[in-house]
Order: C-alpha cells, then sequence, then structure tokens
C-alpha cells in the first residue's frame, strides 16, 4: 500500500512537504511518482523518481518542488515550496516498474491522495 500524507491548507507562498509511505518492501525496486489532479481537471504529473534517483519535473513546478526518497523509510516525498494557488489539487503518489515516465498510464499502484489547498 502507499500512503500519503503532509497535505493542508497554505497561503500562497508557502510551502508544504509530502510523504509517501510504501508498506511493500519492495520499495526499493520501483520509479516513484507525484501526480495531482484539480477539481474539473484531468490527473497530471507532477515529479518522479528513479530507483537511481534521477528526477523528473513537470514544467509548472520545476524550480519550486523537489522530490526524494528514504529508501531505508520506504518513504518518499515532494517538498513543496514558493507554492501557488494554481497548485492547489489532490496530491497521488504512484509506483511504477518501468523508466521515468510522465504518463499516469504506466504507474501501477495508487495511493489515495492528499489535499493541498493555496489561498490566494
Amino acid at each position: 500500500q502507499l500512503q500519503a500524507s503532509g497535505g493542508g491548507l497554505v497561503q500562497a507562498g508557502g510551502s508544504l512537504r509530502l510523504s509517501c509511505v510504501s508498506s511493500a518492501q519492495t520499495f526499493t525496486t520501483y520509479n516513484m511518482g507525484w501526480f495531482r489532479q484539480a477539481p474539473g481537471k484531468q490527473r497530471e504529473f507532477v515529479a518522479a523518481i528513479s530507483r537511481s534517483l534521477t528526477t523528473l519535473y513537470a514544467d509548472s513546478v520545476k524550480g519550486r518542488f523537489t522530490i526524494s526518497r528514504d529508501n531505508a523509510k520506504n518513504t518518499m516525498y515532494l517538498e513543496m515550496n514558493n507554492l501557488k494557488p494554481e497548485d492547489t489539487a489532490v496530491y497521488y503518489c504512484a509506483r511504477s516498474s518501468y523508466g521515468l515516465r510522465t504518463s499516469p498510464g504506466v504507474y501501477d499502484f495508487w495511493g489515495q491522495g492528499t489535499l493541498v489547498t493555496v489561498s490566494s
């Protein structure tokens, strides 16, 4: 299972750190990703991190968000800085057996999501 947490209400310009804990002992064998879905919009890619710690970011978050993972804790993180109202969404973590990808279709297991609300 994947358990995402850390969401909340923050003012524009503020910061949040999301966590995604995996109960699977095979965590280290998967590439991991963060996606988000705003009301009325499709789920979109935010960031991904490979087993070897290579990272990939959506242009909209590059320079503001940082993805990382701690394999000893089976946990992935998303540090979000300089948040904007357009970052408001439910954020999901997911795992993939493929290389770093931006398409949700290659992620085969998803967490339940955590809500991030950024007020202006």
